[in-house]
C-alpha cells in the first residue's frame, strides 16, 4: 500500500521496480488507492512480461486494518484473484472481485466519494444541532439509529465530538482520492458536482495547516464558516494535540 499513483508506477515499472526482477508466473497484488488508468497500464505492461497483477485498494481505515475486517475491492483477471483470495481472507471481511483490471481502483474512487460527503453531511448536521442547542452526543444517538445511520458515523463520532483529529484517514490523502475520482468522472463522463466542492473543501482543510489531521476534520470549517462557530474550533486539536 503506497501514497498514490506516482510512487505506484515507480515501485512497479520504473529502474530497479517489480517487473524488472519479477519472476515469470508472479502476482503482484497493489492496494494501494491509485488511479484506475495507471493500474491498466501495469496491469498489461506486467502481462506481457509474464507477470500477474491485481489492483486490490482497501477500505476501512486504521480500525478494519487493525481488526482485519477491511473491504477489500479487487480488480484483475478471476484465476489471479482466487490465487490471492486466502491472503485477502486474513486481512478482510468484505472480499468482492469486481471486475478487469482497473475496476478495483474505479470502486475504491466511488467509495471514497461516499465517505467523503457523509463525512461533510455529517459535519453540518453536527454544526447546526449543537447551534440550535441540541447536545452533540444526543444528535449523534439518534443519527445512528435512523436511516441516517451510516459506517463512516459510527467510526467517526468519537472525533466529530471530542474535536481531537489524530488520524485514522489523513484529509491530504482523501483530497488525493477525490482527485481520482473527479479523473475517473471526466473520462467516463460522470458530473460529480457536489464531490467537487467536498474537494475544495480539503483544499482549504490543506490551505490552513490540517492536511495531515483525520478527514473528520471537515467539521472544523463548517464551524468556521458559521456565526460564532469559531469557539469550537478552538477546541479542535489535531494529530498532536494542537
Amino acid at each position: 500500500m503506497l501514497p498514490g499513483p506516482p510512487e505506484v508506477g515507480e515501485l512497479v515499472a520504473g529502474d530497479g521496480g517489480l517487473l524488472k526482477t519479477a519472476r515469470e508466473g508472479s502476482l503482484i497484488v497493489d492496494m494501494s488507492t491509485s488511479s484506475p488508468l495507471l493500474a491498466r497500464q501495469l496491469h498489461s505492461t506486467a502481462k506481457d512480461r509474464g507477470v500477474r497483477m491485481l489492483d486490490a485498494p482497501v477500505s476501512g481505515g486504521d480500525v478494519g486494518a487493525r481488526d482485519g475486517t477491511l473491504s477489500i475491492m479487487v480488480g484483475g483477471e478471476e484465476d489471479d484473484f482466487e490465487r490471492a483470495r486466502p491472503l485477502f481472507g486474513a486481512m478482510g471481511e468484505t472480499v468482492v472481485h469486481v471486475g478487469e483490471a482497473g475496476d478495483g481502483q474505479t470502486v475504491k474512487a466511488c467509495n471514497q466519494v461516499v465517505v467523503a460527503l457523509v463525512i461533510e453531511a455529517v459535519s453540518e448536521a453536527l454544526v447546526l444541532g449543537s447551534r440550535a442547542g441540541v447536545a452533540p452526543e444526543r444528535l449523534v444517538e439518534v443519527l445512528s439509529g435512523g436511516l441516517a445511520a451510516s459506517k463512516v458515523l459510527e467510526v467517526k463520532a468519537e472525533k466529530l465530538l471530542s474535536r481531537t483529529f489524530e488520524p485514522g484517514g489523513k484529509a491530504e490523502f482523501h483530497r488525493k482520492n477525490l482527485g481520482i475520482a473527479l479523473a475517473a468522472g471526466r473520462e467516463h463522463g460522470a458530473a460529480l458536482p457536489v464531490t467537487a466542492l467536498v474537494d475544495q473543501m480539503f483544499g482549504a482543510l490543506a490551505a490552513k495547516g490540517r492536511g495531515d489531521w483525520d478527514h473528520s476534520a471537515l467539521i472544523t470549517l463548517i464551524e468556521e464558516w458559521s456565526e460564532d462557530g469559531s469557539h469550537a474550533v478552538n477546541r479542535a486539536s489535531g494529530p498532536q494535540g494542537q
